[in-house]
C-alpha cells in the first residue's frame, strides 16, 4: 500500500498532464489558424483536420461568451484566456483548454478546446487496475517464495527438534543431515558430537564398574595374601609386610585414579614422560611374579628416544594390562622394547607363547556377561586390553596387535612436536 497509493497518484497526475498538454497543442494550432478580424466578421470556424472526434471546439469572446463553434454559451475559461496565455481547468464535466487568438490590437478572441474528463479517467482506471493485478501477482510470488523459504527454515529446525527429543530419550545414535543452512548446520554438528560425547561418557560409566573388578582383583588379592602370609607366618618382619601393603595400596590408588579418569573423561594433565623412570618402576613391579614363575623380563631401550607427553600412571596401566596378559597367558621370555617409531614412540610387549588363533575374535572387543553375570562365549578377549586401549586413546595414543604369532602388542605414543590425530581403530588379526 506505501508503494501503490503514492505511485497511483503519480499516475493520475501524468496522464492529466498528458491530457493537458495534447488539448494545448489543438488549441494553439487551431488558434493559429483563426482570422485575427473574426470578431468582426462572424464566419464559421475552420476545423483543421486530424483532430480526435472527442474534441470540441469553440471560439468566445472576450467576456465569455461564445462566437461559435461548440461548448457551453458562457466560459470562465475564455474569461481567463483574455490575459494572453494558456489556461485549462476541469469545466462541465469536461478537460479544457483555451488559447488566445493574436491580433494587431492584442487578443481578438478565445479558442477553447475540451475532451470529456471521463476518457483521462477510464485511462488511469485502467492503469491502476493493471497495476493491482500486478500488484496481486507480485503478493502472490512473494507468499510462495516465503512459504517455500519458511519451509526451508522450519525443516530443518523441525529434524534438529526430532533429534533433540530423541537424544534426551537416550538415543545417542542420533545424526543430522545437512541442509544447506550455515546455522542449522552448525546446530546439527554441535547436537551429533553432544550425542556422541554423551554416549561415549555413559559407555565409559557402564564399563566403570567391570574395568574396576578386573584390573583391582588381582592387585588386592596379592596385597590380601600378603597380610594374611605375614599374621599366619610365626616369627613374619610385620613392618615389611605393612610397608609391601601400603605400596601396593598405593598402586591401588592409582589404578582407581585412572580408571575415574576414563570413566569421567576428565582428562588428567599431561606431561613429559620420563621413559627411564617408567622402565625401572615396570622392572622392580614385574621381575618378581614373572620370575616366580620361572620366566625372564628382558627391557631393552633403543636410544635417542622421541620427548612424549602423557600421564605416567596411565602409561604404567597400559604396561601393567600388557605385561599381566603376557604373564597369564603367554610363555617363556617377555620382552618390553621401547624404541622411536617415527613421529612418536613406540613400547612394544611380547612373549614366547603360542600366540592368537586366526579364529580367535577381536583382542580389544570387551568381553559381554549374561545377566547372571557369567561370561558369554567368544565375545573377546577380556576387560583389560579393551581398558588398555581406552587409556591409549584418551592419551593420544594407539594400542594395535603388530603381530599374532609370536604376539606383539604395541603402544604408539604421538611426539609432542606433531599434532595428535584421532586415534585409528586397529584390531587384532
Amino acid at each position: 500500500m506505501l508503494f501503490a497509493l503514492p505511485l497511483a497518484v503519480a499516475v493520475q497526475r501524468l496522464y492529466r498532464d498528458e491530457t493537458v498538454t495534447g488539448l494545448e497543442r489543438d488549441a494553439t494550432r487551431i488558434a493559429a489558424a483563426v482570422p485575427d478580424d473574426i470578431t468582426r466578421d462572424p464566419r464559421a470556424l475552420h476545423r483543421p483536420a486530424g483532430l480526435s472526434p472527442h474534441l470540441t471546439v469553440g471560439l468566445y469572446k472576450l467576456d465569455g461568451s461564445r462566437l461559435n463553434g461548440a461548448g457551453p454559451a458562457r466560459s470562465l475559461l475564455a474569461v481567463q484566456g483574455g490575459d494572453g496565455r494558456v489556461h485549462d481547468r476541469i469545466e462541465s464535466g469536461q478537460m479544457a483548454v483555451s488559447a488566445p487568438v493574436p491580433s494587431d490590437e492584442g487578443v481578438s478572441a478565445i479558442v477553447r478546446v475540451s475532451a470529456p474528463y471521463v476518457l483521462t479517467t477510464d485511462r488511469v482506471e485502467r492503469t491502476l487496475l493493471a497495476m493491482a493485478g500486478l500488484a496481486i501477482l507480485v503478493i502472490g510470488c512473494a507468499a510462495l517464495l516465503a512459504r517455500y523459504l519458511a519451509r526451508r527454515l522450519a525443516m530443518p529446525l523441525e529434524r534438529l527438534t526430532d533429534a533433540a527429543r530423541r537424544l534426551g530419550g537416550g538415543d545417542f545414535s542420533v545424526q543430522t543431515t545437512p541442509s544447506g543452512l550455515r546455522e542449522a548446520d552448525a546446530a546439527g554438528r554441535a547436537l551429533t558430537t553432544t550425542a556422541q560425547r554423551l554416549g561415549a561418557v555413559l559407555e565409559r560409566e557402564r564399563a566403570f564398574s567391570a574395568d574396576v573388578s578386573h584390573q583391582l582383583r588381582t592387585p588386592l588379592t596379592g596385597l590380601l595374601l600378603g597380610l594374611e602370609s605375614a599374621l599366619e607366618r610365626p616369627g613374619a618382619d610385620l613392618s615389611a609386610a605393612v610397608a609391601t601393603a601400603v605400596e601396593r595400596g598405593r598402586h591401588l590408588q592409582g589404578i582407581i585414579d585412572e580408571l575415574l579418569d576414563l570413566a569421567r573423561d576428565s582428562g588428567p594433565e599431561r606431561r613429559p614422560l620420563d621413559v627411564p623412570a617408567l622402565l625401572e618402576e615396570l622392572r622392580l613391579r614385574w621381575h618378581g611374579p614373572l620370575a616366580s614363575r620361572g620366566r625372564p623380563l628382558d627391557i631393552e631401550r633403543q636410544d635417542p628416544l622421541p620427548a612424549v607427553r602423557a600421564a605416567p600412571a596411565a602409561v604404567a596401566q597400559i604396561m601393567d594390562v600388557l605385561i599381566g596378559n603376557a604373564l597369564e597367558h603367554g610363555r617363556g621370555k617377555v620382552t618390553v622394547l621401547v624404541a622411536d617409531a617415527g613421529g612418536g614412540l613406540a613400547v612394544e610387549v611380547t612373549d614366547e607363547g603360542p600366540g592368537i588363533a586366526d579364529d580367535a575374535p577381536d583382542v580389544f572387543a570387551r568381553r559381554r556377561t549374561h545377566p547372571g553375570g557369567t561370561e558369554a562365549p567368544r565375545a573377546g578377549h577380556g576387560i583389560g586390553l579393551a581398558l588398555a586401549r581406552s587409556l591409549a586413546e584418551a592419551e593420544g595414543g594407539r594400542l594395535v596387535l603388530r603381530s599374532a604369532r609370536p604376539p606383539v602388542f604395541t603402544l604408539l605414543l604421538p611426539d609432542t612436536a606433531e599434532p595428535a590425530g584421532p586415534p585409528a581403530q586397529a584390531s587384532g588379526s
